[in-house]
């Protein structure tokens, strides 16, 4: 009796964090859209990525302290349950862990940060947004090739229903003109690395919270980043920017990276990675009522069916998650 009260339990919290972090994602969109219209794309997105690394690590830095008195009482070593082990675990780093962290910062934050940047650029939105639905069904089959978790027929059908209910939503219309070929092809890379970054944490997370392997993968990562646009970032007249840019640029870096960041592993230790990223597919249903709320865009029959078919989706796949263990 104990054991299902606690799965429930666990069950509730994690679904509610999933779900924020798909409000901030999909939220995201339209926050910095106009900011892109004052601070080219590569540098905003530099500039974020240097805030919330900054942040991180000071928070890294922090827990450390904490951590080196209080050990014992901050949290628990490879407990999941513990809510304090997502921000902290007194594991040492190993040479192997760095190797490891090397690997994510630049596969998970340079490589696809470039990949879905250049993507955006080149390609249609709905394009993009198609060939993102594709993220869980690409994290399934790579731990499901890898032996890592059993990915079960309702897990399927779930991300199928979910793909299919994106397409209802941005499929219609979509462009598939050859000029888009290199974005479509940018943003499927992008996909792979998230896939690839995602399944490559699990390990680091048995041993270390979430918020210290996101946070120094993702300061490895932007070093790179920062050094290959950094004439992007030179061209910009940061101190001339006005408060409402300023407002995007901090709210992408500590809650679009820092807040979902931590949400999205700390998920992918609990319930795994095929399971996690089916709520990926409710980001684009975020942007949609954001865009209906904030920007009057119309929406019709196609985009509540798709919504609909979205959610159900991640309902379906997270119930036979549960069945199958």
């Amino acid at each position: 009796m104990t054991s299902v009260a606690s799965t429930r339990v666990r069950f509730g919290r994690i679904d509610a964090l999933l779900l924020l972090m798909a409000i901030i994602w999909g939220t995201n969109y339209s926050i910095v859209k106009t900011a892109f219209a004052v601070v080219d794309p590569q540098a905003f997105n530099a500039m974020r990525m240097i805030i919330a690394s900054c942040v991180f690590l000071a928070i890294i830095f922090v827990l450390q302290r904490l951590g080196t008195r209080r050990g014992a009482a901050v949290a628990e070593v490879g407990d999941p349950d513990s809510v304090a082990s997502i921000f902290h675990t007194p594991a040492p780093l190993t040479r192997g862990d760095w190797l490891a962290l090397v690997g994510l910062g630049v596969v998970g934050h340079f490589l696809y940060q470039y990949c879905f940047i250049g993507g955006l650029a080149l390609t249609s939105v709905a394009n993009s947004s198609l060939i993102l639905a594709a993220t869980p069904v690409t994290i399934a089959l790579m731990t499901g090739l890898l032996g890592q978790e059993r990915v079960g027929r309702y897990h399927w059908l779930g991300a199928a229903l979910s793909i299919a209910g994106i397409y209802i939503v941005v499929g219609h219309g979509a462009q598939l003109r050859v000029g888009a070929l290199r974005g479509d092809v940018l943003m499927f890379a992008a996909v792979c690395c998230w896939a690839v970054y995602t399944l490559g944490s699990r390990p680091l997370m048995r041993r270390h919270s979430p918020v210290g392997v996101t946070g120094l993968s993702m300061a490895i990562g932007t070093l790179l980043y920062v050094a290959s646009v950094w004439s992007h970032l030179r061209s910009v007249a940061w101190l001339s920017l006005g408060l409402a840019t300023w407002g995007a640029i901090i709210y992408s870096a500590l809650l679009a990276l820092c807040v979902a960041y931590t949400i999205w592993y700390a998920a992918v230790r609990e319930i795994g990675g095929a399971g996690t990223s089916v709520y990926s597919n409710l980001v684009p249903i975020v942007a949609m009522a954001t865009a209906v709320l904030f920007l009057r865009e119309p929406v019709g029959a196609a985009q509540l069916a798709g919504g609909v078919a979205v959610l159900a989706g991640v309902a379906l796949t997270r119930v036979g998650g549960s069945r199958t263990g």
